[in-house]
């Protein structure tokens, strides 16, 4: 018998675990939950979604240094409102001149260290944040850092993943930030010991940075724009690119004031693709995401909805769709800069038709198949495949969207605590991206150069329809970010669920390829997938022949999103902000949503 005093009786198997969040002015999403209300905090402040993913994305490095600080990466994909063209913005890092394969073989490797000095690059991520704000924010330096800078001075909470993460987190990383790098113990275990779950740290080196480019910008004179380049010009042109080039050499870096003097940001036309009745925009092919793309021109020759969501067959063809596309990522992708990629013809739908064929419905394959898009064929000549190589873990994201219809989609990484060890004079570790280039063959898309940026995972996206911003969207996960947003995107796209129950849903991912954690081991078909898929299909994807990984409910995923509804998606002019629950159930990161 129901209790007469229960508050719920009826099944809520299909609500979400996070409600759905909604508002008017402006949505985040974002992995701390002190940076979604930094970024509302510049909404309120007269800014527009950009600025609120700037000043979100300085206390995401603040906040998450087990998955970003500002010494990384950030690609940026920007929506500007009245369906103006996508920009990407390319905040990726620039391998030192000094960095050539001969280099790093005459210092006795034979593959770039992936921690450590050798592995640092030009830091791509403040320069990003500058030039993102310069040109399409409203607000200046000083009250888009202001939040971060604060935390950093006066203290600011430890969550549980900062202090426990697998692999990333402060207790797993305790005995080398004691014995190796006592400057990064000296900011996250004051007293030799890791902190309690809450208490505070201060960071007064990166407070004093911040406060030092404020007081540039200050100084400057001029225009928001002139003062927002002076901010630039003190990080890439002054004295904190002296103390990271003095840091550099101490070490044994091969970084020099000249890698810095011809630092720029790119601004780039992203790639997309029509799926569904949207489009799909990604960064350029020095990032994964024209794979999450490639994967979507393979399936738009399968009927999905048919097979019914998360069934066998639809896992086991999805999955075989993403290995196909993946294969290609480790072929082709690389600096568009430097290499010629031939992004056209891989996205173009008769080659995606190609690689469809491929696809068994009964068996999974062990292969690792690249195809040919030039010429094209479905699958390339075995003797000119060139297998594949760790692209990079550790990521946070941020989303945002305005009223007047601008929407933001910002992927910052790299440069984590476990990698490379806090500069004293500045708070922040170097990155370690340059340790995703290959050191051979020549010919290789993805071999080290100077000046060349390596292929990253980090991958932001954007989704228009009808010419209009529509989502935005990214996670973290290394190789498994664009494999979870394609589930979410198959789940908002073809199956119609709200943005929260696409962001729950049970989620799984492909090791098929090369993975992001050392030994960087092949694990041929195998498959990881939430237990919450059911044990019926997960032994049927078994019997296909996939090496199915079950690994407990929520620990797939953690995505965010924000959306704009029109008449045909919900009601017209309402903002919606969506989080994943997974993020703080294995204590990565304190993922919020909000709404003002």
């Amino acid at each position: 018998m129901t209790s007469e005093r229960s508050f719920r009786i009826t099944p809520n198997d299909d609500v979400t675990f996070y409600p759905r969040v909604f508002g008017r002015r402006g949505v985040v999403a974002s992995h701390h939950y002190l940076s979604a209300g930094a970024g509302l905090d510049a909404l309120k402040a007269g800014g527009n979604a950009v600025d609120a993913a700037v000043a979100a994305t300085f206390v995401e490095g603040v906040l998450n240094p087990n998955m970003h600080t500002i010494g990384g990466e950030c690609p940026i994909l920007i929506a500007p409102a009245g369906g103006g063209e996508i920009i990407c913005i390319n905040g990726n890092a620039t391998a030192p001149a000094a960095a050539t394969p001969e280099v790093f073989r005459a210092l006795g490797h034979e593959a770039i260290p992936s921690e450590g000095i050798l592995a640092a690059g030009v830091p791509g991520a403040f320069g990003a944040l500058i030039v993102a704000a310069l040109r399409y924010g409203r607000l200046s330096f000083a009250d888009l850092v202001r939040p971060a800078l604060e935390l950093a001075r006066d203290g600011f909470p430890v969550h549980a993943g900062l202090l426990r993460q697998h692999k990333f987190g402060i207790v797993p990383n305790a005995e080398k930030f004691l014995t190796l790098w006592p400057s990064t113990g000296d900011v996250y275990m004051p007293g030799g010991v890791p902190p309690a779950e809450g208490a505070l740290l201060t960071n007064p080196a990166l407070a004093g940075m911040f406060d030092h480019l404020a007081a540039v910008e200050a100084a400057s004179g001029g225009s928001r724009e002139h003062a927002l380049q002076a901010v630039f010009d003190g990080f890439y042109r002054g004295d904190v690119a002296r103390e990271i080039v003095a840091f550099s050499k101490d070490q044994g870096g091969l970084l020099e004031r000249s890698d810095f003097d011809a630092f720029e940001i790119p601004l780039e036309q992203p790639v997309s693709i029509e799926f569904a009745g949207a489009r799909i925009y990604k960064c350029p092919a020095w990032n994964q995401g024209p794979a999450l793309l490639q994967s979507l021109s393979i399936l738009k020759t399968r009927d999905l909805p048919a097979m019914g969501h998360n069934s066998a067959d639809y896992v086991h063809t999805v999955t075989e769709a993403m290995k196909l596309a993946f294969a290609d990522r480790e072929q082709y992708y690389g600096d568009t800069r430097h290499v010629n990629i031939p992004v056209d013809d891989l996205l173009d739908d008769a080659y995606g038709r190609l690689r469809a064929g491929l696809i068994d419905p009964a068996a999974a394959n062990a292969e690792l198949r690249p195809g040919d898009p030039t010429r094209p064929a479905a699958l390339l000549d075995p003797a000119e495949r060139f297998g594949g190589a760790s692209w990079g873990p550790g990521t946070v994201h941020v989303d945002t969207a305005d009223a007047a219809g601008n929407l933001c989609s910002f992927t910052p990484s790299g440069a984590w605590i476990k990698s490379s060890p806090v500069m004293p004079a500045l708070g922040f570790p170097l990155g370690n991206r340059i340790s995703n280039f290959h050191l051979g063959p020549a010919h290789h898309p993805n071999v080290v150069a100077p000046g060349k940026r390596p292929r990253t995972t980090i991958s932001p996206t954007i989704v228009t329809r009808d010419d209009e911003p529509w989502i935005a969207c990214g996670s973290m996960g290394g190789d498994q970010q664009d494999q979870w947003q394609l589930q979410f995107l198959l789940n908002r796209l073809l199956f119609g669920m709200p943005l929260q129950q696409a962001i729950e849903a049970p989620k799984f991912s492909s090791e098929h390829f090369p993975g992001f954690f050392a030994p960087h081991n092949f694990f041929t078909n195998r498959l990881r997938a939430e237990e919450s898929l059911g044990a019926a299909v997960l032994e049927e994807l078994a019997r296909r022949g996939h090496d199915v990984s079950v690994g407990p409910a929520w620990s797939e995923g953690f995505m965010l999103a924000v959306e704009r509804h029109s008449a045909a998606s919900g009601p017209a002019g309402v903002l919606e902000a969506g989080c994943d629950p997974r993020g703080a159930k294995s204590e990565v990161f304190p993922a919020a949503a909000v709404a003002w």
